[in-house]
């Protein structure tokens, strides 16, 4: 018999338990606590892959251009100067994972790619609450489910106002991401068919201020189409649009 590693599984329920006990607390004892509820869905997804080598893209405006209804990311994809990058601090290997689902190779520079949403019944809510210890629980949540093989990204970003930290525009920089294990072998039970949940807690990376965090969710169809898209908005934020 083949036994899994303990270690990973403990790890993962209690990133899971973190997660709850932070999103549980009573509405009066988390007054940052943020979720999408009541926030407009937007109508594409914009992606800014900027190569950890090239500061001047991150300060560049016009390779910035966002429409209405349209929510952009920014990823630092790690770059040949490792960590000697001028925007090392911030790369993510999960940048070139998600470069990889596009079809795409990490770009010398930078690379802007578009993806429209595809009109969807569903409702995805995505949440967070207070920063805790350096970590901060996050959830992720569609309903109905169904039986299609759902594949959701949810990420906690730095919302950067214009102005600061060298850009001229607003930056949502990408400091972590997860995959929620959502597609798999087995059918779907009973439950899973009506929601799927993924309650997990993120560490806030060193040199992100945590009042400018929040987090933002998609779900994709078996064919790669982006079918909902949410974003957290806490009170503190609801002004800067």
């Amino acid at each position: 018999m083949t036994h899994k590693p303990l270690l990973p599984r403990l790890a993962r329920v209690l990133s899971c338990a973190c997660a709850a006990a932070l999103l549980a607390l009573p509405s009066h004892a988390q007054e940052g606590y943020c979720a999408s509820d009541g926030q407009p869905r937007p109508r594409a997804l914009v992606e800014r892959f900027i190569n950890a080598d090239c500061a001047t893209c991150w300060a560049d405006p016009a390779a910035a251009p966002v429409g209405p209804r349209e929510l952009a990311l920014d990823w630092i994809v790690p770059g040949q100067e490792g960590d000697e990058a001028p925007l090392s601090a911030a790369a993510l290997p999960e940048a070139l994972e998600r470069l990889a689902q596009h079809g795409r190779q990490a770009p010398s520079r930078l690379e802007r790619l578009k993806s429209p949403l595809v009109a969807s019944a569903r409702t995805l809510r995505v949440s967070h609450g207070m920063p805790f210890n350096d970590y901060i629980g996050t959830s992720i949540e569609l309903r109905p489910a169904g039986r299609a093989p759902w594949k959701a990204w949810l990420l906690l970003v730095e919302t950067i106002p214009a102005g600061t930290e060298g850009t001229q525009v607003e930056r949502n920089l990408v400091r972590a991401a997860l995959q929620p294990p959502w597609t798999g072998s087995r059918p779907p039970s009973r439950s899973e068919e009506q929601k799927l949940l993924e309650m997990r807690s993120m560490r806030v990376p060193e040199g992100a201020r945590p009042e400018r965090l929040r987090v933002v969710g998609w779900v994709e169809d078996a064919r790669g189409r982006i079918r909902v898209i949410s974003e957290s908005r806490c009170r503190h934020q609801e002004g800067r649009r």
